[in-house]
């Protein structure tokens, strides 16, 4: 179940987030950030500007030999788009993973001023040799 507006960024980022992550491809995604994009995960690193997306973004699909975000929620409003997602694949080593999480982005004239995300980071933490 969505709540975003048919056409929000918010709709858009989704839909080409899927995409990226069906097609490899991230031109559709990268097309929604505005120049000055900053984006943001758990780690205390954060990537600024277009090449920073870039690297962000690829970085995550390399993370994954297959992957797929549904979203369940998103809203849209004052410039503000919030996304609950779940996403299921198998990690670039062959290990299935399955995490839950929320991501927040920053809208303005229709890009992506900021990208912030919160997940389950235990999901990719491998269990421990029985």
């Amino acid at each position: 179940m969505t709540y975003a507006p048919d056409g929000s960024t918010t709709q858009r980022f989704m839909a080409a987030l899927q995409t990226a992550e069906n097609t490899r491809q991230l031109d559709d995604l990268l097309a929604l950030h505005a120049p000055e994009v900053t984006l943001r995960n758990l780690s205390a690193h954060s990537w600024q500007g277009l090449d920073g997306a870039r690297e962000f973004w690829q970085t995550y699909l390399d993370n994954f030999a297959q992957v797929h975000s549904e979203f369940s929620r998103s809203h849209e409003e004052g410039g503000l788009g919030v996304m609950e997602w779940e996403t299921t694949g198998q990690l670039a080593g062959g290990r299935d993973v399955a995490y839950r999480g929320v991501s927040l982005i920053d809208v303005q004239d229709g890009r992506v001023t900021a990208f912030r995300t919160y997940y389950d980071s235990a999901a990719f933490v491998a269990p421990a040799a029985e």
